[in-house]
């Protein structure tokens, strides 16, 4: 039988496959933050196509942490109905689904406010990026019961798991590189103190919020001097300790120029990956051009991993998992509505 097409489970939470589709920005919403018709159709037919996982795409906290002004957000209550309709699709078809809670930091592009950060730094000077605000102690506070806050509604919506975004350059992961993270006081220099706030947002979630929870994070920021894969097995293993329930293992965007990124190639994150799961035992996700069945099976048999995320395979392919059972040789976990597709 196949490995990635064999039942397995995130915390308590019981996965069909081993198949997750990654949290990818769709940019459809408008300035309310809300679900859209595109989003319902989008998930719903990666659903229906036997996805394991569905992760909801980058969900803002908070208005200013929107990426941009046409992000999702779960911030108000107004804001839950359209993400419980996203739930009961995805249940429909016996998918489970994530919601990624999110901060853009210093990378918000919002157009009314100013972003905010561990440090005053600019991600770029021009591509419209503002200079951030350095947040101070009663701000972060504050950050930390917005995410606590939306992780509830997340639960109220019926979400059966909630991811924290620690990757790709946005607040969080400002917080735990030394070279966005300037900051003097608790939150700033050693680097416990740059992991603190990550930790203390997961502890939280862990401990008043009844649902499982991934953090995703960069391994390396692919920068001379900046956070590397040391100190991601660091913090991997702090967040098991408080009750984490898998990681997922990205790469990358904390800076618009890094002089350590790897070649582009099949696979490229996947040593990250493997690393991290060597270190810690709670299941690892891994993503990062990884395109065919043979690859998924691979890497799973390898312990690379123990989940396989398919982002750009499933941006192009709803049906991406029929395929695969096609490939693997299990045609009967083809619908069989679909399965004259894949005679």
């Amino acid at each position: 039988m196949s490995l990635l097409l064999s039942p397995s489970s995130i915390g308590n939470c019981q996965l069909k496959n081993k198949v997750v589709m990654p949290p990818m920005c769709m940019y459809k919403s408008d300035n309310s933050g809300k679900i859209m018709p595109f989003h319902s159709f989008h998930y719903a037919s990666r659903a229906m196509g036997n996805v394991g996982l569905i992760i909801v795409e980058a969900t803002a906290v908070e208005a200013r942490g929107r990426i941009s002004n046409n992000d999702l957000g779960l911030w108000e209550d107004s804001q839950i109905a359209g993400h419980k309709q996203l739930v009961d699709q995805a249940h429909e078809f016996g998918s489970k689904i994530a919601i990624q809670l999110a901060h853009a930091g210093r990378k918000s592009l919002v157009k009314e406010t100013t972003p905010i950060a561990p440090s005053s730094i600019a991600f770029d000077t021009s591509g419209g990026f503002k200079t951030p605000q350095s947040l101070d102690l009663e701000h972060i506070a504050l950050v930390k019961q917005l995410f606590l806050d939306s992780a509830k509604r997340a639960k109220e919506a019926g979400y059966d798991i909630l991811e924290l975004h620690a990757a790709h350059g946005y607040l969080l992961c400002e917080f735990l590189s030394p070279l966005t993270n300037k900051r003097e006081d608790i939150y700033g220099g050693s680097l416990e103190n740059r992991c603190r706030l990550t930790l203390e947002i997961a502890k939280l979630l862990k401990e008043q919020i009844d649902l499982p929870l991934i953090v995703r994070i960069s391994a390396s920021e692919w920068k001379t001097d900046g956070w590397n894969i040391e100190d991601s097995l660091y913090l991997s293993k702090e967040l098991k300790k408080i009750g984490v329930d898998s990681i997922h293992v990205s790469a990358g965007g904390n800076q618009k120029d890094p002089d350590l990124m790897p070649e582009l190639s099949a696979l490229y994150q996947c040593d990250y990956a493997k690393k991290i799961k060597e270190s810690i035992s709670i299941p690892v996700i891994a993503v990062g051009l990884i395109t065919t069945s043979k690859q998924g099976e691979a890497i799973l048999q390898d312990k690379v991993c123990d989940f396989v995320a398919y982002g750009r395979e499933l941006l192009r392919n709803a049906n991406l998992v029929f395929q695969f059972a096609k490939e693997l040789n299990q045609k009967e976990l083809i619908d069989n509505s679909y399965l004259r597709a894949y005679l």
